[in-house]
């Protein structure tokens, strides 16, 4: 475990990063939610199919989520991270009709608080740009996929072999590929909490599994009697979520959306050092993290261009600054510990990512125009 003093981000800081991809501009067509600490009310419980607009606004006490979810609690679409006070717009494309559940999350923890949801009828094909960027963007989830399948096997084989100095180089890169797709790997239920929950953000009787588990049985506590089994569940979890991963389907909103997700990502998480708590690692997460939203954006460019070139350009711009300021931090083929960056780095950070975040909040919506 690192002897450095761990850098937080002060609160206010973090208040602002949320406020910043806050309160935005809606659809006049929009259905509004009101979120509060006990109540998730709609202004109407069903839609046309077709490109769907929410406008939420927490009323509550606590930070809030909102979401969209199909069969089986499959996520189609999502909002995080609404602070107290705040509006956020969700623009969630829904090709099929059906029967869907709307809720919220107080606290962003638990199942929320649930309302039926109907969609009716079907939405007009894609057109052909829009299509292609799916493909596009489809083909990198692939991808990463089986780079989180070869690369946790490394990993995993490490851990069981009790070679822990070994783990540990590996375990930065098998997360890599995790952090670029976060958003379509959440949209799986509880593969998402078993394979990447946080001992901080366990709820009462829930088992400490996945990488983070075994972060801590590296960094921290040595390697653990059940340490093997650990390591042999998140091989079978990650393979699992691999597996559903090949039959997502996509949309170019939800594409979208999945982009500021990973932005979201890097603000709550990364940017604060809580991510990786024991192993430091945390700047590998936040280069994947941006890297998976520039993916993104290139998938949608020729979207992009037709519809909002304004856009796309300051989107350009903002990604360099930010992969500009990580590249700063580079130590051979990785990053150097969060924990070797000082406050004032912190906050150059946290605000470049913050100036990215307010027009990634805007693709969705450039989108479905």
């Amino acid at each position: 475990m690192s002897n450095h003093t761990r850098v937080l981000v002060p609160a206010a800081l973090c208040a602002t990063l949320l406020a910043g991809c806050g309160s935005q501009q809606g659809s006049p067509d929009a259905i509004t939610v009101q979120a509060t600490d006990d109540a998730c009310t709609l202004s109407a419980a069903s839609a046309p199919a077709g490109t769907i607009h929410f406008q939420v606004t927490n009323g509550g006490s606590q930070v809030t989520e909102f979401y969209l979810y199909g069969e089986g609690d499959r996520i189609i679409s999502e909002v995080e991270n609404i602070g107290p006070g705040l509006t956020r717009q969700l623009v969630a494309e829904v090709p099929q009709g059906g029967k869907y559940t709307a809720a919220c999350k107080p606290g962003m923890q638990g199942d929320g608080i649930r309302s039926d949801f109907t969609v009716t009828g079907a939405a007009a094909a894609q057109d052909g740009a829009a299509a292609q960027a799916v493909t596009a963007y489809k083909g990198y989830v692939d991808e990463q996929a089986g780079e989180i399948e070869k690369l946790t096997g490394q990993f995993v084989d490490a851990v069981k072999a009790g070679d822990v100095e070994r783990a540990k180089q590996l375990y930065a890169q098998a997360r890599e590929p995790w952090e670029r797709i976060e958003p379509v790997a959440e949209s799986f239920g509880d593969l998402d909490p078993k394979i990447d929950g946080r001992e901080a953000d366990l709820e009462p009787g829930q088992e400490f599994t996945g990488f983070h588990r075994l972060e801590k049985d590296l960094w921290v506590t040595g390697l653990q009697p059940d340490s093997a089994a650990i390591a042999d569940r998140l091989m079978a979890d990650v393979r699992d979520l691999v597996a559903q991963s090949r039959t997502v389907e996509l949309t170019p909103t939800g594409v979208a959306n999945g982009a500021k997700g990973l932005l979201d990502e890097v603000a709550t998480g990364k940017v604060t050092g809580e991510e990786e708590i024991f192993s430091h690692t945390d700047l590998w997460d936040f280069q994947a993290n941006v890297d998976g939203a520039q993916q993104v954006i290139t998938s949608l460019r020729p979207v992009l261009t037709g519809k909002d070139p304004k856009l796309l350009a300051t989107l350009d711009e903002k990604f360099a600054a930010v992969n500009g300021l990580l590249g700063r931090y580079r130590d051979g083929e990785g990053f150097k510990p969060y924990t070797d960056l000082n406050p004032d780095q912190v906050r150059e950070l946290a605000a470049a990512v913050d100036a990215l975040s307010e027009p990634l909040s805007q693709t969705a919506g450039a989108v479905a125009k």
